[in-house]
């Protein structure tokens, strides 16, 4: 098996939602071009034409970037593809500007993204949609 981490590679949106089935078990298909339009950069990793793994990272358009939607196939998992993907993201934020990279995840996350240097600190969130 040989991944290929590619960046800003603007995946189709079938590419994108059937990573989403998989990965999230979310079904819903999305129209992610405006999503990566305005996106500071975004990794995708690849086995082939297929779209394996993928990161976003959203900015604020100045100093704060964000990292979003980690995710890897299901039969992708545990090979060091998602730790690739947000390095990648991590260097290609810090290229491009961005002085601090934010990220939100669940508790069983934690020790992942502490392994990549991401520090704790307080957040707060609201769910605007049922």
């Amino acid at each position: 098996m040989t991944i290929e981490f590619r960046i800003d590679p603007y995946p189709e949106n079938a590419a994108l939602n059937a990573l989403w089935d998989t990965a999230w078990n979310e079904a819903a298909a999305r129209d992610f071009s405006v999503i990566l339009s305005r996106s500071l950069a975004h990794i995708g990793a690849f086995d082939g034409a297929r779209l394996v793994g993928f990161v976003n990272v959203a900015w604020d358009g100045g100093i704060h970037a964000f990292i979003l939607d980690t995710c890897v196939a299901l039969d992708f998992r545990q090979k060091g593809i998602a730790t690739r993907l947000v390095e990648m993201a991590t260097n290609v934020a810090r290229k491009r500007g961005a002085e601090w990279l934010h990220v939100d995840f669940e508790p069983h996350l934690a020790g992942f993204y502490r392994k990549l240097g991401f520090a704790a600190t307080g957040a707060g969130l609201i769910r605007l949609r049922d």
